[in-house]
C-alpha cells in the first residue's frame, strides 16, 4: 500500500469527520432558531432559516456518505495490510 492511498484515507475521513460536525452545528442552530421563532412572532423569520438549515443538512448527507464510507474502506484496508506486513496483497 502506497503512502498516497494512506495519505488519501485520511484526508478523506478528515473530510467526513468536519463535514459531519457542519452538520451538527448546522442542526443545533436550526433548533436554537425555531426556539426564536417560537418565543416571539416578530421573530418569525427565524423559522424559515431553520428550515433552510434542515435543507442544508439533507443535501449534505450524500457528501457525507461519499466522503465516509469510501474513507472507511480505506482506512481498514491499510490497517489489515500493515497487520498483515507490508509485502501482503
Amino acid at each position: 500500500m502506497s503512502a498516497g492511498y494512506r495519505r488519501w484515507a485520511g484526508v478523506l475521513l478528515w473530510l467526513a469527520i468536519a463535514v459531519a460536525g457542519l452538520m451538527v452545528v448546522a442542526f443545533v442552530a436550526s433548533i436554537v432558531f425555531l426556539v426564536k421563532a417560537d418565543a416571539d412572532v416578530d421573530n418569525a423569520a427565524y423559522g424559515y432559516l431553520a428550515i433552510f438549515l434542515w435543507f442544508g443538512i439533507a443535501a449534505a448527507i450524500p457528501v457525507l456518505l461519499a466522503l465516509g464510507i469510501p474513507a472507511v474502506v480505506m482506512t481498514r484496508r491499510a490497517r489489515q495490510q500493515e497487520r498483515l506486513g507490508h509485502d501482503a496483497v
